[in-house]
Parts: C-alpha cells; sequence; structure tokens
C-alpha cells in the first residue's frame, strides 16, 4: 500500500526532530497497470507521459516485500522510454532529508536513477547513482563521489542519508555504511527513474523522510573517506573531509587513518574553521590491496577534548580494488567541439582519468564542428558521434556521457588482452620524421582480422583567434559545479583555454591497417608494425603522445600502448611489419626476426640471427613486472650468429628477452619451466 504519514518527534541525542514520511510499497496499484494515472506522487519526466510507455508497471515477477513491485527496462537505442518522477513535495534545502529503496537489479544489467535539485525538473542534478554488473557509483558535482559495490540478481536495500545542513551525504547498503562526502549541490525535489542503456531493474518499498537538524556547540564531523584510487597496486594519496558540524571554531584535531592493519596519523593545528566551514586532510603514499577491505577515518582531540556528538566522528569506505589484467591499458575517445556548451564536462572528467589512472588509460579528444581548429575530418567521421560530448571506451557499445565512462572502464581493465603492446620509435629532428613501432607479445592465439592503428595526440593547445573560445554552458554556476567552468565566463575567451589530448591523426585509417598481422598469430609470438609520419612544424613534439591501438574483428579496442616521444625512443624501435607509408624494413641490420630455443626451456637457451653486416648486440632479461635481471652487452657480431644464454637461475615463469641490433629491439617472450 501507499501511505504519507506526517510526525513531529524530537529527538535530541540525535539532533533531529522527524517532519514527514512518505513510503509506497506498490501493493495498492492494479497490477500490470501504470502507476502515473493512479497516484498524485508518480508523474513521467515530461509530465504528460502518465499512462504511457514512459510511465512505469506494477509486476508481480520480483517483489522484496508483499506481491509486487516497479520494473524498469530499456528499449529504446539510448535508454528509455520509460523516465519515472517521484516528487518529494517540496525544494528541501536543510535540515536531513533519508531516501530508502530496495533494488533488483538483473545480472549483467543496469539501474539507474538521479535526484533533481530544484524545482524545474532538468535544471540542476543533484546526484547520480549508477548500477552496473555489481557495481554502484554516486556521482555529484561533476564527479564520483563513492563507489562501492551491490549484489546482482538478487535485492538489497539503499539508504542514502543527505544532512543538507552540513552538505554530508552518505550512503548504506544492506544496513552497512559503505562511505559518505561533502556535496556540492545540496538541495532535493525530485527522483528520477530512468533506464539507461541495457536497464533491466525493480523496484519496491520506496521511502523518503525529512528531520530537522540542530547544530551543537562543539563537533567535528568526519565528512567522507577518499582512498585516491580504484585500482590494487596503486600508490594512493587519500584524504579525509571534516566539516564543523557546530557553533564553535575548530582550532586543531587529528586524524587516524585505518587501512590494511597500519594506522596514519595526521595532527592538524593552527586552525580557525567557522562553523558549517569544511577542510581537507590529506595522507600519503598509501598502497592499495586487492580484496574487500575496510577503510576507516576517524577525528577525535577536537581543540584537545572530546567533541559533543561521537556518532559522526568515524567515516569508512568499503574498498574493492579492481585487479587489472597485466598489460593492460583501456582507450577513451571523446567527442567534442569548442562549439559545444555542453563539452567542457567531456574536458574534465578526461583530465581526472589521466591524473588517476594514466598507467591504464589513453585519452583521445576527437574535435568536431566546421569553426573547430582541432578537427581532424578522418578521425572525426569514423567516430561519428551523434551528440557532444559523447564517449566510447575501447569502442564498445554506443556512445555515453563522458561522466559514466569509469563503469566500462573498470569492466575493460580487467580483461585480458590478446596481446601486450610496447612503444618504440625512431625521430630524426630535422625531417621531423617520426617513425612508430607497436611491438605485440600475443598473450592468445589471433589471426589477420585484428589491425593496428597508430594515433597520435597533443596537449596543452591553444591559440589566440575566437575561434579557440570554448562555448560553456557551466558558467556562472546555474548548471551546478564542473571543474572549475563554472567560475569562468560562457564562452570562456580564448585566451583562458588550454585543451589536452587532442587528436592530431589516427594512422593509416580509423579502422586500422589490414595488413598488419599474419593469417594465423600464435600464442607467445611477437609480431611488430611500422608506420611513418613526417611531423608538422606546428605540433609540439614535448607535448604529443603516441597511442598504438589493436583493434578486434568486432571494432573494439583490445589493448593499447602509450608513450611521449621520448618515452618511445627510449623503448627502442623495433622493426616489423610497415604499413607501406616507410621503407623502415630495409634499414634493418638483421635478415629476419631472431630465433628463440627451446622455449619453454629450462636450464639454457639460444638465440639465433642472421646479420646483415657488423653489428653492436645487447641482450636484456626482464621478468613481467619490468624488472632487469640481466644485460648482457656482446659487442660487434656478424652474418650467422648464436648466443646461449643460461637460464638455470630463473625461477618458472613467463620473462621478456630483448636483443638490441644497433639501436633496432627485438622482443620475445620466454617460458621457464
Amino acid at each position: 500500500m501507499k501511505r504519507i504519514i506526517l510526525v513531529a518527534i524530537a529527538i535530541s541525542a540525535l539532533n533531529v526532530a522527524y517532519a514527514q514520511i512518505f513510503s509506497d510499497d506498490f501493493e495498492s496499484y492494479a497490477l500490470g497497470a501504470y502507476i502515473g494515472p493512479q497516484s498524485t506522487s508518480w508523474r513521467t519526466w515530461s509530465a504528460t507521459g502518465e499512462g504511457t510507455p514512459e510511465d512505469a508497471q506494477t509486476t508481480n515477477i520480483q517483489a522484496s516485500s508483499g506481491t509486487q513491485s516497479i520494473y524498469f527496462q530499456s528499449t529504446s537505442a539510448n535508454g528509455g522510454p520509460q523516465d519515472v518522477v517521484l516528487d518529494f513535495g517540496q525544494l528541501y534545502s536543510s535540515g536531513v532529508f533519508t531516501f530508502g529503496s530496495d533494488f533488483y537489479v538483473n545480472s549483467g544489467k543496469t539501474g539507474y536513477f538521479n535526484f533533481q535539485g530544484n524545482n524545474t525538473i532538468g535544471g540542476l542534478y543533484a546526484l547520480d547513482v549508477n548500477m552496473d554488473n555489481g557495481a554502484i557509483s554516486f556521482q555529484s558535482g561533476g564527479e564520483i563521489q563513492l563507489l562501492a559495490s551491490y549484489p546482482q540478481g538478487v535485492w538489497f536495500s539503499l539508504v542514502i542519508e543527505c544532512n543538507l545542513t552540513t552538505k554530508i551525504w552518505s550512503v548504506k547498503i544492506d544496513g552497512i555504511a559503505v562511505g559518505s562526502w561533502i556535496n556540492s549541490v545540496n538541495t532535493v525535489r525530485y527522483i528520477d527513474l530512468y533506464p539507461i542503456l541495457n536497464s533491466q531493474f525493480y523496484v519496491d518499498d520506496l521511502s523518503f523522510d525529512h528531520s530537522v537538524y540542530n547544530l551543537s556547540n562543539l563537533n567535528a564531523a568526519a565528512a567522507g573517506l577518499d582512498m585516491g584510487g580504484q585500482i590494487a597496486s596503486q600508490t594512493t594519496n587519500p584524504s579525509v573531509a571534516i566539516v564543523n558540524a557546530g557553533t564553535t571554531a575548530i582550532t586543531s584535531f587529528d586524524v587516524n587513518l585505518l587501512y590494511n592493519g597500519l594506522t596514519h596519523t595526521e595532527n592538524i593545528v593552527g586552525l580557525n574553521l567557522a562553523s558549517l566551514g569544511s577542510t581537507i586532510v590529506n595522507f600519503s603514499s598509501v598502497v592499495l590491496i586487492a580484496g574487500s577491505n575496510i577503510a576507516e577515518a576517524i577525528v577525535s582531540n577536537v581543540n584537545g577534548t572530546t567533541d559533543d556528538v561521537t556518532t559522526d566522528n568515524t567515516t569508512q569506505v568499503i574498498l574493492s580494488p579492481i585487479v587489472p589484467a597485466f598489460g593492460k591499458m583501456v582507450v577513451g575517445e571523446e567527442g567534442t567541439g569548442t562549439w559545444c556548451g555542453w563539452c567542457p564536462r567531456g574536458a574534465v572528467f578526461m583530465d581526472r582519468f589521466e591524473q588517476d589512472y594514466d598507467q591504464f588509460w589513453a585519452g583521445i579528444a576527437v574535435h568536431n564542428g566546421s569553426n573547430d581548429p582541432m578537427v581532424y575530418i578522418p578521425y572525426d567521421q569514423g567516430i561519428n558521434f551523434s551528440s557532444f560530448p559523447s564517449s566510447k571506451v575501447d569502442r564498445v557499445g554506443n556512445g555515453i556521457d563522458p561522466s559514466t565512462m569509469g563503469t566500462t572502464f573498470f569492466s575493460r581493465l580487467q580483461v585480458a588482452p590478446v596481446a601486450w603492446i610496447e612503444v618504440g620509435a625512431m625521430y630524426n629532428s630535422a625531417t621531423r620524421e617520426l617513425n612508430i613501432s607497436g611491438d605485440f607479445d600475443f598473450q592468445s592465439a589471433a589471426s589477420n582480422q585484428f589491425r593496428v592503428a597508430f594515433v597520435i595526440t597533443e596537449d596543452g593547445l591553444s591559440g589566440t583567434s575566437s575561434a579557440w573560445s570554448q562555448a560553456n554552458n557551466y558558467g556562472g554556476g546555474g548548471n551546478g559545479v564542473m571543474g572549475g567552468y563554472e567560475l569562468l565566463s560562457n564562452p570562456v575567451p580564448a585566451s583562458q583555454m588550454v585543451y589536452n589530448h587532442v587528436a592530431r591523426t589516427i594512422e593509416p585509417s580509423f579502422d586500422g591497417f589490414a595488413g598488419s598481422f599474419p593469417v594465423t598469430v600464435a600464442a607467445g609470438s611477437n609480431h611488430a608494425v611500422n608506420h611513418m609520419i613526417t611531423l608538422p612544424a606546428n605540433w609540439n613534439t614535448d607535448s604529443l603522445h603516441i597511442i598504438v591501438m589493436l583493434v578486434a574483428p568486432n571494432g573494439q579496442i583490445d589493448n593499447a600502448g602509450k608513450a611521449s616521444i621520448a618515452e618511445a625512443i627510449a623503448n627502442g624501435f623495433v622493426v616489423g611489419n610497415s604499413t607501406g607509408t616507410n621503407s623502415i624494413t630495409e634499414m634493418s641490420q638483421i635478415d629476419a626476426t631472431f630465433n628463440l630455443y627451446p622455449n619453454p626451456a629450462s636450464t639454457n637457451v639460444a638465440f639465433s640471427f642472421n646479420l646483415k653486416s657488423e653489428s653492436d648486440v645487447i641482450v636484456r632479461v626482464v621478468d613481467l613486472s619490468g624488472k632487469v635481471l640481466a644485460i648482457r652487452n656482446y659487442g660487434n657480431m656478424k652474418g650467422a650468429s648464436q648466443i646461449n644464454y643460461n637460464t638455470s637461475d630463473l625461477n618458472q615463469g613467463i620473462y621478456v628477452i630483448e636483443v638490441t641490433i644497433n639501436g633496432e629491439k627485438q622482443i620475445r617472450r620466454l617460458v621457464i619451466e
């Protein structure tokens, strides 16, 4: 049944006084009927779609309690058409607003809802919640504030407590606190339930309530813990947000961070934190570990004493870092344009991904528009975005908003690649000829249906003409916080704009080189692909990145390698199959790729090759962590040559053998049994 209950109960220990409760268990609606025409609280986004496919229907296929719930499924290409809104009855801007509901998300499917932050639907988003493949993200202010997990294919409860007075929002899943944060958009009016692409989810036992919040005298509240990353093995710099939730200024406190059996402590002094003010406490050098573990931050010794409210002194997150597949790099291609007022959102998220996940992420900004000076037409036509900003992660699925790239990124990061990739190069600064090599160490069998594409991006681009100005719908702050763009004008003058990740070219085509590999590619084999490009004079070689992409037969990007020009030169150039735009293979000092046998090996391995002329030969043995185990300089060698190497000291496992001949590098994988 559906009910609205008004209460007025003061609970001084909690500093709240409850004012209103709404709940709906969907039992009072006719089975299979649309809920909009039967309710004064439920409506659709358009306000005219009640009783149509924009509305939600009751079902008895799943129910958390009783026999009925409401069901959401995306049937349109980009989500929807269902788009159902619950009116909270008024705009809440102070006190504690608490939302709760039970959700059931089918395995392998998604769920989504948002909170609207003003009286006009679509005018201001206070919170976006994405559920995808067991991962749930809470996003506000243009960034993901909290990541957690939920059980797939079963009912779970979700409670979001929004302290609109202190700006502290917190989440519980199945009764367990999973995190909190300071929310920059601190009002709520509606919830919007919308099935995005690939959605199938049920909703039951939905409720909300509101209470007055009274500030105590002295109270430091732990408002949020950000561990600084979501990938196992990352060394991060966590931060803890502290809010003065009392009326007395805070001058000092201590914060303890507990994680992985260790306690990290920061003693904060010399403050003058006013009532409702906030501050960030930073920690350094914390290594994230695999598995599900609790990280907890505790504030204490406030102004040299115990504060008045101890129930808000602790905040925690349940951290389950992603374990990346070895050698994996994920590609994000973003559609943007200087003409596009919402595209600053894409720039913000591309920069954040680069900052947080540089080791695992290759970001490419593909510009669009007749007046945008950074457009490279073949790339723009190849990616063919229909809306802006938009993005594709490893070219999986249709275009998505750049703010939602995280879910696909983490999913793709765990998929083992067909081949590991190293980017090498030779560069002639006089002619500006850049010869690129992509060296592919195949971990599983492949075929000539795989293709290689070479991308060059540039950071730090700017110009002086009006064409370099950026349209900015976030200017003035009316559309919320967006990485500082809310503080700038609309448009942002060219003198204030710097563009990063800009796609300068994609070679030899958007789909990649059709002749990249032989008909059959064996697991354990190495193949290199070469491409040459003459860099235009206005490209800053110090700001360029080379991205080599392995494109799978289904058009998705299987893996990538990324390097600056300096890094690629240091990696060495590996001679291989040419795209046809150069004659690198004629420069090789070696008649054919070197052979390595036996492989697998136990106590000894031999390298054999035939040199065209007297050449300097260097061999390196490297483990999979990148540690160099041995270096041998064999000096000048000529003709048919063989090198024997004792492997008895190597443990069982996989190693990389690098043979460099007059600066040209060949790489092979060696298995020790």
